[in-house]
């Protein structure tokens, strides 16, 4: 039986001696409590050597970092890395890859929605020698149904039009080997799309199926607007769908021209009553008119991409860290 993926090659690992666990945190203040309770309770069941756990502040706007700093003073483990605004989740959770020094390393987000047990189940396949272990949603608890159709749609919109390897119903909730993660890091792309870059540089890889909790405390980070927003980024950089979207347009309008020029013809030669030009020229040319602004913007929604990139600025600025070694400080 043909495979979409290449048969993986497993040796087989022991498990950990380190482990890192990295979380973005954008104004989680009010579950700063919650999160340290339940990843003091999570690092006790482990038989790493060591874990370290990397919290990234991204600009956040309440006491979130105040909240961090106190946990950091009090356990060594705890790694914060601070930065100098708000630079999104996927840059912060980039930051935080960074910084991690785990032999395989986690990312998870802060609101506890996806369980730190499933970890545990991570850690098994990653010992069976996948390098690439990710959470894969059985079930969304707390969310409407809007969000769970839109959240369905994207997906198996992504694996079928922008990458046939995406895996569906999964976030950025995964566990990592260094090897991997040494090569996503030299993947310095400005418009970041992390799950999607990681499925890129390949690596064996396999789904640990969980249920997704609903949010204990906060607000989500991720409303329809930064949702459509990272599906934009995700079709943008993976592929050049868009680009081929607006050549499909271009054709098919183009073909709508050219039926509209045979029927002049025709009306003109067979004496069909017709008022002179006026209607076929208008929607004729307002259509045109569109496909061309549309194929503009598109054109130019990748070419302010290559002009930030080409800028080549750092994805981040870290304004200040605490517990980590001052030879570390990379952007």
């Amino acid at each position: 039986m043909l495979r979409s993926q290449p048969m993986p090659l497993l040796v087989p690992r022991s498990y950990p001696g380190s482990l890192s666990i990295v979380i973005p945190i954008f104004n989680e203040e009010s579950g700063i409590g919650l999160l340290r309770s339940a990843m003091e309770r999570f690092i006790q069941d482990l038989e790493c050597d060591s874990c370290e756990l990397v919290l990234v502040n991204d600009g956040s706007t309440d006491c979130s970092i105040q909240r961090l700093a106190e946990w950091a003073s009090e356990d060594c483990r705890v790694k914060v890395i601070h930065l100098s605004r708000n630079f999104g989740h996927q840059v912060a959770a980039t930051a935080g890859l960074d910084f991690a020094t785990g032999e395989a390393v986690v990312l998870m987000d802060a609101d506890l929605q996806d369980p730190p047990d499933v970890v545990h189940s991570m850690i098994d396949r990653y010992c069976e020698g996948y390098d690439v272990v990710y959470g894969q949603r059985t079930a969304r608890a707390g969310e409407t149904a809007f969000k769970r159709l839109s959240a369905w749609l994207f997906y198996r919109f992504s694996r079928r039009f922008i990458h046939p390897d995406l895996p569906v119903d999964t976030g950025d909730f995964r566990l990592m080997s260094r090897q991997c993660l040494e090569a996503l890091s030299e993947l310095r792309e400005t418009h970041r799309f992390l799950r999607g870059m990681v499925t890129w540089i390949g690596f064996p890889q396999i789904a640990v199926s969980y249920q997704r909790k609903p949010r204990t405390v906060g607000v989500t980070k991720y409303p329809l607007r930064k949702m459509l927003a990272l599906a934009w980024t995700a079709a943008t950089s993976l592929s050049i769908l868009p680009l081929k979207f607006s050549l499909l347009m271009g054709v098919l309008f183009g073909l709508l021209g050219v039926e509209e020029a045979v029927r002049a013809i025709l009306a003109h030669l067979l004496g069909w009553y017709t008022v002179p030009g006026w209607t076929s020229t208008i929607v004729v040319t307002s259509i045109l008119g569109s496909v061309i602004l549309l194929s503009m913007s598109i054109m130019g929604e990748y070419v302010g991409k290559i002009y930030e990139q080409v800028k080549d600025r750092p994805l981040y600025i870290v304004a200040r860290t605490i517990n980590i070694p001052t030879d570390r400080q990379i952007m």
